[in-house]
């Protein structure tokens, strides 16, 4: 009889067990979808921003720059948010304008010389 008791103690346990780790998992999971949301909706008022202030040639450079260094396109994309934000934009950033700021953040190359000794 006591062996009855503590075997159904035993599946009882488990069974609280096993709903607390799936409560944990749903919290996890909400968690996890409220993130992503909030992220997507800063994505889309991000590129709402960069279309206001980018003509179609200059967002089509952008993407381009994404692809291959997303690193520097991220840091341009926050600098020109700030800048139109701030109210330091007179008008849209055309292609020709977009490639010289991609100029000014290019780090400076080194004139590598080789001498035969």
């Amino acid at each position: 009889m006591e062996d009855d008791l503590e075997e159904i103690r035993k599946k009882r346990l488990q069974q609280l067990q096993q709903q607390q780790d799936s409560q944990y998992s749903d919290t996890d999971m909400q968690s996890a979808y409220q993130q992503e949301q909030a992220k997507a909706e800063m994505e889309a008022q991000k590129q709402a921003i960069l279309r206001q202030i980018l003509t179609p040639e200059a967002r089509e450079r952008l993407t381009r720059l994404k692809m291959s260094r997303s690193e520097m396109a991220e840091h341009l994309e926050s600098q020109l948010i700030m800048l139109a934000q701030s109210g330091r934009l007179q008008s849209k950033i055309d292609d020709a304008k977009l490639k010289q700021l991609l100029q000014k953040m290019m780090p400076k190359k080194r004139d590598q010389k080789i001498t035969h000794l």
